[in-house]
Parts: structure tokens; sequence; C-alpha cells
């Protein structure tokens, strides 16, 4: 029997992924290298190839380590609670890995736990309450491209870094131009870092999309 490459189980997908992500949050996206990690898992430059052959496959590894941690919401919840558990989880996921979130850009995001803990659960509630299966598309879509922007609008791990960098960038306009920016900061800038902001536009969406609940039956 042929015997296991050493570097390869040290260098397991899990293992890359965790390694690459511990570098996009302690470095940010621009430190991330096939020679970095190989350096983190002390293993060659060729070992960390072997497992992920290019960049997007290496942003493959990380997405789905991630999309496993996504909550498994048990059967018979309601509608709306889960699509606020799921969407909110992976809002939550986001946010804590916005390197990731740099370096995937417009990449699809179509790995086997993510359809699997997100995207199939989500569609297979929405078409069980009674939307059509293009109605539970358009909904997961709406629900996702919330979650996604509003992860990547700010860098949530640092809020008062935020709020500083965009106090710093409103107050170089020009008040005759920009009024409502230059003159309501105080009031302009929470809202650039509040969770809330997500959280409530969430459940809005979850609202406005919840399905019509059946008509009671005939009383005795």
């Amino acid at each position: 029997m042929p015997r296991r490459s050493a570097a390869l189980d040290r260098a397991t997908p899990d293992a890359i992924a965790v390694a690459a992500l511990r570098i996009l949050d302690e470095e940010g996206p621009a430190a991330l290298s096939f020679r970095a990690l190989a350096d983190r898992l002390d293993v060659s430059h060729a070992t960390v190839q072997r497992r992920c052959a290019d960049l997007a496959g290496l942003l493959d590894l990380c997405t789905e380590h991630l999309a496993a941690q996504l909550p498994d919401v048990p059967a018979g919840t309601d509608w709306a609670d889960a699509a606020e558990q799921r969407f909110g989880a992976l809002y939550r996921l986001l946010t804590a890995h916005p390197g990731l979130l740099v370096l995937r850009g417009g990449r699809p995001w179509l790995g086997r736990q993510l359809l699997a803990r997100l995207v199939e659960p989500a569609l297979a509630d929405s078409v069980a309450a009674g939307m059509t299966a293009a109605e539970a598309m358009t909904v997961y879509r709406r629900m996702y491209l919330l979650t996604l922007g509003s992860a990547a609008f700010v860098d949530h791990r640092d809020p008062a870094g935020a709020t500083a960098a965009s106090r710093a960038a409103l107050a170089a306009l020009d008040p005759a131009e920009f009024p409502v920016l230059t003159g309501g900061l105080a009031d302009v800038l929470p809202p650039l870092t509040d969770h809330e902001v997500y959280y409530g536009a969430l459940r809005q969406l979850i609202e406005a999309a919840r399905p019509a609940r059946p008509p009671a039956g005939p009383t005795a």
C-alpha cells in the first residue's frame, strides 16, 4: 500500500482553509499566496498547489469551510424564522472575514456545502410554503444580495476605524456640493457600521416575501 505524504496529511483542505482565512484576517488580502500558506503549514508550495490548483480553488476551499458552519435549521421551523436564522448566520460569517469577500469578488458561490446548507433548504422551505420555484429563487436572491452587499459595505470588525475613515472622506467634501453629507455627519455616520441596519432590512424582505398563510379550516 503506497505511503501517504506527511505534507499532504498536514495540508488538508480544512487546514488550508483555516490558514488562508487567518492570513486574510490578520494581514489582509494582499498577503495571501501559496507561498505564505506553505510557510504557515510547513509544507512545500507544490503541496498547497496540488490541493487547490489556483486562487479560485483556494477561495472555494475557504468558502466551503465557512459554509459548513451554517446552521442546520430544524424541520418544521416557521418559514420566516428559518430565513432569518440562515441569512443572519451567513452575514455573521461574511463580516468576520472581509478579506475573503474582497478576493472572491463576483465569483459565484456554488460549493456543495453552501448549496446543501443554505440554498437548497431555503428554496425547499419556500416551495413547501407555497411559492413556485421561480418565486423561491427570487426571494432567495434578494436576501442573498442584501447579505453580501451589507457584509462587504465596510470592515465590520473595526467599526471605529471604518467610521473614522468615512468621517475624514466626508469632511473633505465641498459643503456647497454635498450639503447633506457634510452637514449631518452625526446622523449619516452611525448607520454605516450598525448591524441592525442589515437585520432590519432582512426582516423587511422576509415579511414582504412571507407566503400567505393557508386559510383556517372550517370550525366545528
